[in-house]
Parts: structure tokens; C-alpha cells; sequence
């Protein structure tokens, strides 16, 4: 029986910049799959090209050349409406800096990316399960300034998995909370990741939570230099 379709591709993907007098090289062919399902931690020293390469698999900025596909589909080339939609429906997002709406309180702040999708039927009722699911049932109409940075980035998550995306990416998902917030946290999404189904990729400096990783792809330089699986996902496999 052949492998399904990978549910994320990269191809040869490339990201340069002019730079007064030279050209910035900041992704040098970066190819890869994962599968439906798969913790695909992304590491590299600072400049490796992480950042950008998300940014790249959330079509948020468009490559020099190559291609991201998502579900089969080339997203590399869509037009803005299209990927924003794209996003929407296929994509959640965790961010180290939360990005939360200030004057939206925490159940609609989860409930924001099915209203941008037009698809807020029965959603009140998945934000409250998700907030609950992440012990915020008592917080949910509270706003950011009245939150924790711990509880922020719980409403962060519940918000990424909202629409029951195939694809999540989280680009430092812990970087600005203390190692419990942050241990706390890494457990939340990883209960999230395991129950939704998802496919998770994380840009992380942490070593440590790399290694929770089914995967960890290691970039220099803007090229991959390691592509890993862990002992446990050899043993899935």
C-alpha cells in the first residue's frame, strides 16, 4: 500500500533579499514532507533562516523560488484573498508574543479566526470546549491586560485550533514566559496536537522541547543540515 499524500510539502525553496550593494541569501533549497499528524521541531542558531521559513510555510511572504504545498496545493503563488482563506481554514498560528486583540476578551479572541472565514455557526461552543480544555472555562470573558502571560498564551492556543486546521505553527511558543509557564504550555499544545490531529511545526531555540519532537530539523546558514526523527516516531513508523 503506498503512503498517503503528505499533508505538507516544501520543494527547493528559496528566500533572497537585495541588500544595498549584494544579495542576501536567507534560504538556500530547503526540501521536505510531513505527514498528517507529525511534531516537526525546526531549530538553528539565530539567522539560520527559521523564521523565515515559517513565515514562507504560512504564506506570509513568498519565496525567491520553490514551492509550499499544503494538502497538494501550491500556496506559493496564490493571490492574497485566496491565501488568506488558505490560512483561515488550513492554518493555526501560535506566536511567542500572543497577538492577541486587546479589546476582545478571551472567548472572542478564539473565536476570531471563523469569523474572518465566515464560518462562525456552532463556533461558540468550540471556543468554550477548547478554553476549557486549556482551564480557562472561568476566564473566557476576560480581556488580555486582565490575563496572565501563562493564560494569554493558553487563549492563544485554544485560538490556533479553532477551525480545526491540518496545519499548526508555533515560532517560539514559550520564548516569553518562565520555564513552568513555558513547560505548562509545551504540555497544552502537545494534549492539543495529540487529540486535534494536526500537524505541528515549531521554530524553537530550546533544545529540550526539541527533543519532545516526533521530528527536529536542524537549519545553518539557510540549509538544512539534520533531519532527525526521534526514537519514538522510528518506532510508530
Amino acid at each position: 500500500m503506498s503512503n498517503p499524500r503528505p499533508i505538507l510539502e516544501v520543494r527547493e525553496l528559496t528566500k533572497s533579499i537585495d541588500s544595498g550593494t549584494h544579495r542576501v541569501e536567507i534560504l538556500r533549497g530547503i526540501n521536505f514532507e510531513a505527514p498528517a499528524g507529525q511534531f516537526v521541531a525546526i531549530r538553528g542558531p539565530s539567522g539560520s533562516g527559521k523564521s523565515t521559513l515559517l513565515g514562507l510555510l504560512a504564506g506570509l511572504d513568498f519565496p525567491t523560488s520553490g514551492s509550499v504545498f499544503i494538502d497538494g496545493r501550491n500556496i506559493s503563488d496564490l493571490p492574497e484573498d485566496e491565501m488568506a482563506l488558505m490560512r483561515g481554514r488550513q492554518i493555526g498560528f501560535v506566536f511567542q508574543s500572543y497577538q492577541l486583540i486587546p479589546t476582545l476578551t478571551a472567548e472572542e479572541n478564539v473565536l476570531l479566526p471563523l469569523e474572518l472565514i465566515g464560518d462562525y455557526e456552532g463556533g461558540r461552543e468550540r471556543a468554550r470546549e477548547l478554553l476549557e480544555g486549556v482551564g480557562l472555562a472561568d476566564r473566557m470573558d476576560h480581556y488580555p491586560v486582565q490575563l496572565s502571560g501563562g493564560e494569554q498564551q493558553r487563549v492563544a492556543l485554544a485560538r490556533a485550533f479553532v477551525s480545526k486546521p491540518p496545519i499548526v505553527l508555533a515560532d517560539e511558543p514559550t520564548g516569553n514566559l518562565d520555564s513552568a509557564n513555558g513547560g505548562h504550555i509545551l504540555e497544552m499544545l502537545l494534549e492539543l496536537n495529540r487529540r486535534e490531529g494536526a500537524t505541528l511545526v515549531m521554530v524553537t531555540h530550546d533544545a529540550e522541547l526539541a527533543a519532545q519532537a516526533d521530528r527536529a530539523i536542524t537549519l545553518r546558514d539557510g540549509r538544512i543540515v539534520s533531519d532527525e526523527l526521534s526514537s519514538r516516531a522510528e518506532g510508530a513508523a
